[in-house]
């Protein structure tokens, strides 16, 4: 199964008005959220995209879909509010262990069907874990998107998770585990996470360790699942040559009958943000490991994901390591050609964040890579950035965001994390605006504030005794 992609853009988030309608909705049916009825709004009819329209079902599950007839295929994404921070310290993994097992068997299908069902036609399924949410999803052909819907529900909502399957997983996890620990260019930004949170559960590995894997049993991860996977719970977001009304009347086809099929409730609200996470003071933390390359992250925490903030993150990480025009790239490997991969990121969660910078480079060039990223902060700290640095930065910005809707997955993702992690769906028109009002008293202000905390450090590499306090 594949890992959640880290992203430096800030994702977009609308106000919800006093009533908790949206504030773009348009068309509502009467009805409300858990009264037994299904309630459905036009969210948008965007000039850049499709008709995007979101259904609430009586069960609280809500379904969101972008109709674009251009397209030939469908991406069919169900989105559960569970991650690997919902664990306590001994289900560690649990999230990720169960993401595998619901692929095994469900009362309708074994593996085999699950996946040979969607490959016959061509289509293919993954999931991932992230921190903060779970994701299952298939990419179809328009004609066999009806397959994809029954399939993917089927497997979330009705799994058997058999005890043998249990312990086939927990060796193909093991085995993950242990193929993660030879990657020390991952395995650094899980030490970074955890020099900055510690115990706190952003601060674990999204797998869990062999020493957490390994004991746990088929009943605690059915436990698991049956606790944690309900209706409210749900998004299932679509987008692609599709028509909304047939896809929520298959999703309840599909459900019917199931542990998600429930009485009428009230979708959940997203994660809150406070109280913030408390983050350990600044350390450093080195992994020894006989490696051709050291890797290096610096860092602190950074801001929250409904910070208004993160519009001008987005720029300033632009500017600092963003590409090949930043400041980092050009200066540790295009003039210095200290580093093959150099870049900085942000990663904002409910109530917490990231801003890092991270480096591989040959061990013996460790001290001046650090010595030049904690100059360039520092500058940057001091004396800000410029106006065309601005303007640069907020181009990458608008230019990524609007690249990356060309493809039916990633206009997907884009309605499940606005309704799951915000609540709301930002017009793309709006989030644009939202960059280009960014202004450099914006940037240079937070800049200030950000890159003048204490930073910790998080190296993989062989190295024993040496001292990077410098």
């Amino acid at each position: 199964m594949s890992r959640a992609q880290r992203s430096s853009f800030p994702a977009a988030r609308r106000g919800v008005g006093p009533s908790g309608a949206l504030r773009h909705a348009t068309g509502t049916q009467p009805g409300r959220a858990g009264s037994g009825r299904a309630v459905t709004r036009t969210l948008s009819d965007d000039p850049l995209g499709g008709t995007v329209r979101r259904t609430v079902l009586p069960s609280g599950l809500r379904v969101l879909t972008e109709a674009i007839p251009a397209m030939r295929s469908v991406s069919f994404g169900i989105w559960v509010a569970v991650g690997s921070r919902d664990e306590t310290g001994p289900q560690a993994g649990a999230a990720h262990f169960l993401e595998h097992l619901l692929f095994k068997g469900t009362h309708k299908r074994g593996a085999l069907e699950i996946s040979s069902e969607i490959e016959a036609v061509g289509g293919e399924t993954n999931a991932f874990t992230t921190k903060e949410y779970t994701c299952y999803y298939a990419r179809v052909l328009d004609e066999d998107l009806p397959l994809a819907i029954d399939v993917m529900c089927d497997l979330v909502a009705d799994s058997v998770i058999e005890a043998a399957d249990v312990e086939t997983e927990r060796g193909v996890i093991l085995e993950e585990i242990a193929m993660h620990d030879d990657e020390p260019g991952d395995e650094v930004h899980d030490l970074f996470a955890r020099a900055v949170y510690g115990d706190h559960p952003l601060g674990r590995l999204i797998s869990g360790t062999e020493e957490t894997v390994t004991p746990m049993t088929r009943r605690q991860i059915h436990s698991f699942y049956r606790r944690r996977y309900t209706a409210p719970q749900i998004v299932i977001a679509a987008a692609g040559n599709l028509d909304h009304a047939t896809v929520v009347k298959l999703v309840r086809q599909a459900l019917r009958g199931t542990p998600l099929d429930t009485d009428p409730a009230t979708p959940a609200p997203h994660r809150p943000a406070t109280p913030a996470v408390r983050t350990r003071p600044a350390a450093t933390l080195v992994e020894p490991k006989e490696s051709e390359q050291a890797h290096v992250i610096l860092g602190c925490p950074g801001i929250d994901r409904l910070d208004e903030r993160r519009f001008a993150l987005g720029v300033l990480n632009n500017v600092l390591g963003g590409g090949m025009s930043s400041r980092l790239f050009q200066e540790i490997r295009e003039q210095r050609g200290l580093a093959y991969s150099v870049y900085s990121y942000a990663s904002q969660y409910a109530d917490s964040g990231l801003f890092a910078v991270y480096a591989g480079c040959a061990p013996g060039k460790v001290d001046e890579v650090l010595a030049l990223t904690r100059a360039e902060l520092a500058r940057v700290a001091a004396e800000g950035i410029t106006e065309a640095e601005l303007a640069r930065g907020k181009g990458m910005s608008k230019g990524s965001f609007v690249l990356g809707l060309e493809d039916t997955g990633s206009r997907m993702s884009r309605l499940a994390k606005g309704e799951l992690l915000y609540g709301d769906l930002m017009p793309v028109d709006e989030l644009l605006a939202r960059v280009d009002a960014v202004t450099l008293a914006d940037v240079n202000t937070l800049a200030a504030e950000l890159l003048s905390r204490p930073m910790s450090l998080a190296v993989v590499g062989p190295f024993g005794e040496h001292d990077f306090s410098a």
